[in-house]
């Protein structure tokens, strides 16, 4: 019944987990049928052999090396026939694919990217996309130091020109955004042309010192 524990005796458990990594609805019907008990359900005895730690050892994962049920054997002919239909043929292009040098922006943060060729890329098109500042920037500056972050200087995100950009510590970027330990600081984004050099000069001595404070 609902709510009362089902009784066990101890040579049934011992049963149990002598049997244990037999599957579970097999290894019930077997219990059931050898004992007699009909008051024993599938619920209830697969609950009883986690309690007990009793598990089949079978993780439900496929194990390296092991060979497909399929390996070798053909495809049913009425599936084959469905899938010619569907299937891609050889030198297929897909209707999205974008080649090296396709730039597109982003709706959701406002930045252009690029396409670009990397033999390293993990794609079979061996190409992968890349913030077209950034790539911009590097082919100038070189890379971005470790820490630091590229920060628009006209409020353009698409100006992605190299003047336009500057590398800025990360720790800058709360400053600079006016947040929460910072409202009475004037944000730079949005700040008058003429007064943003000496916002982003202030944010930067700012940061100097406080590093400074830290290492003494």
């Amino acid at each position: 019944m609902k709510g009362h524990s089902v009784p066990y005796l101890p040579q049934e458990l011992a049963w149990i987990e002598a049997h244990k990594e037999l599957p579970r609805a097999e290894a019930h019907a077997l219990f059931c049928a050898y004992w007699g008990r009909d008051d024993v359900s599938l619920t209830c005895f697969n609950a009883l052999c986690k309690r007990k730690g009793w598990m089949t050892g079978r993780t439900g994962c496929f194990t390296k090396g092991l060979t497909p049920h399929n390996k070798g054997k053909p495809m049913p002919a009425e599936v084959k026939e469905k899938c010619i239909g569907t299937a891609f043929k050889s030198g297929h292009v897909p209707h999205n694919y974008r080649g090296p040098g396709s730039e597109f922006m982003c709706p959701k943060d406002g930045y252009v990217y690029v396409i670009i060729a990397d033999d390293k890329a993990r794609t079979k098109t061996k190409t992968r996309r890349v913030l077209k500042h950034k790539h911009l920037w590097e082919q100038t500056n070189g890379p971005v130091p470790a820490g630091h972050a590229l920060k628009c200087m006209n409020d353009d995100k698409t100006d992605c020109r190299p003047e336009n950009w500057q590398a800025v510590p990360r720790a800058c970027l709360p400053r600079l955004a006016g947040g929460n330990r910072y409202r009475k600081v004037l944000p730079f984004d949005g700040a008058p042309a003429e007064l943003k050099p000496s916002i982003l000069a202030v944010a930067r001595l700012e940061h100097a010192a406080r590093e400074a404070r830290r290492r003494a």
